[in-house]
Order: C-alpha cells, then sequence, then structure tokens
C-alpha cells in the first residue's frame, strides 16, 4: 500500500517505522509530510522515506492518510487537505477531534479515529480505534493492519469511547511513568544508588504487568497475594491508601477525559 503520513513528530515517526517493521509499505511507498525542515531531514535520514512540506503533495498517490498532528494544527490541516483526497482511506490520530467533524471539512466517509500511546515506539502500543459507518470491508482491514503494526488494537464501534481511552491508555503511559519515577526516588531516599533504583523499579513494573497479563486474575488478587498480614508490604500500602492514592489516580484520568471532550467542542472549519 501507499501511505502518507501527515505530520512527522513522534507518532508519525512511529507510524513509518512500524509500517516498515510490518512490510505494509515499503520506503518508496511511504511520504511523510511536516512543515519543520528539521523533522522532515530527520525522518528522511532515519527511515529513507520521501518527505515533503506539501500535504496535497503528498496525499496524491496514497491509499491510505495517517494524520499524525496535534488537536491543535488539525482545523488548519484538514481545510487545506479537503480539494486534495479522492478515496483514500483517512485515520485520525488526534485527540478528541470527532469523526462527524473531520467528515464535514474533508466531505469524506471512508474515516477511521485512533487513539494510540507512546509504548507503540517499541512495538508495544495500545491502540483503540473506531470508524465510520461508510468504512468498507477492505479499508477496515487495511486500517486494522496499520495500527496493528504498533502492538495492540481494540475496535470499537461506539465513537464515544475514543476520549476515555484518550484518558486511559492513551495519557496512561504518563501516568506510569510518574510512578515509575517516584518509586525510584524512594529507593534513593532510602540508601539505593540510582542507577540500582532505576534497575529494580523497571524490572518490578514490567514483571507485574506481565504477570498481570498471563496470570488473568483481578489485581486486589494479585496485590493479596504480595502482602502478609502485618508485613512490610501492608504498611506501605496502608500509607498509599491514606495519601488518597486510589482517588488521585480516578481524578486525574477523570480530568485527561473532560479534557478531550473540550478539545471536541471546538469548530473547525
Amino acid at each position: 500500500m501507499k501511505v502518507a503520513v501527515i505530520g512527522g513528530g513522534t507518532m508519525g515517526g512511529t507510524l513509518v517505522k512500524s509500517i516498515l517493521r510490518a512490510r505494509l509499505a515499503s520506503k518508496n511507498d511511504i511520504v511523510v509530510s511536516d512543515i519543520s525542515h528539521d523533522r522532515r531531514e530527520l525522518i528522511k535520514k532515519r527511515y529513507g522515506v520521501a518527505v515533503t512540506d506539501n500535504n496535497a503533495e503528498a496525499v496524491h498517490r496514497a491509499d491510505a492518510v495517517i494524520l499524525a498532528v496535534k488537536p491543535q494544527e488539525m482545523p488548519g490541516v484538514l481545510s487545506r487537505l479537503s480539494a486534495h483526497l479522492a478515496s483514500q482511506l483517512i485515520i485520525s490520530i488526534a485527540a478528541g477531534i470527532s469523526l462527524e467533524t473531520i467528515s464535514q471539512v474533508l466531505k469524506q466517509n471512508a474515516l477511521v479515529r485512533a487513539m494510540p500511546n507512546t509504548p507503540a515506539q517499541v512495538g508495544k502500543g495500545m491502540t483503540v480505534w473506531t470508524s465510520s459507518g461508510e468504512l468498507s470491508s477492505e479499508k477496515h482491514d487495511m486500517a486494522r493492519l496499520i495500527l496493528a503494526s504498533m502492538g495492540e488494537e481494540m475496535y470499537l464501534k461506539d465513537e464515544r469511547y475514543l476520549d476515555m481511552a484518550t484518558a486511559v491508555s492513551g495519557s496512561g503511559p504518563a501516568y506510569v511513568f510518574l510512578f515509575i519515577e517516584a518509586l525510584i526516588d524512594a529507593g534513593v531516599h532510602i540508601g539505593l544508588t540510582r542507577d540500582v533504583a532505576q534497575k529494580l523499579v523497571i524490572e518490578t513494573v514490567a514483571g507485574s504487568a506481565e504477570a498481570m497479563k498471563k496470570m488473568s486474575r483481578h489485581p486486589a488478587e494479585l496485590r493479596n497475594m504480595v502482602t502478609s498480614p502485618g508485613g512490610t508490604t501492608a504498611e506501605a500500602l496502608l500509607r498509599l491508601e491514606c495519601g488518597g492514592l486510589r482517588s488521585l489516580v480516578i481524578n486525574a484520568v477523570v480530568a485527561a477525559y473532560e479534557k478531550a471532550q473540550s478539545l471536541g467542542t471546538k469548530k473547525i472549519g
């Protein structure tokens, strides 16, 4: 397939790398468009694909067009692209921008809206996506292949779940990284060297996630397996609960969800 990626930032570059790794397209079949000269040169050097600063040129012969720009950049991108699209598959990864909004500006119905996350950079992403009702089975399969190249993918028919996924899995890696950072700092505080603390924390978090995935048990059950009555873990968990960790996480996710919804209320075009 021939692919045009509009936006050569982190996720745009990740998509290019993933598509090439999955052999869905060759270097000669991918074009990346970005207004930044430095980004274009980086993408060209790193992946060997064609680059341009002209979106219309990028999408001219594409089978799939991926909109990998920030939500605030979408109005300009969409309005300038509308006259240059034919029947391509359109995939947007911009948070909060609805399929209806994109369709109204582009006058296109073969649309996909997706929310990947940053672990896609190492092939461990989680992408939640949905599509317009007019999407053909051929284009649906094409979208699935592209998104699956970054890791796990989950299709949901109801678009309202996309903003929720943005708040949980889209922003989720940042919450995990913050927890990892805090746990490393705690290890240093009690006397571990930073490199030792970092190794312990990274392997503990990665191992815990893998264990939960393979054991298929509720997290509370797994937590109880680690927690001995009157032990060190029980004491630590008490402090976390008294500090409101659980409610802080819930409030943070709600705030991210509301922000994603607010992005979708802005008019485009």
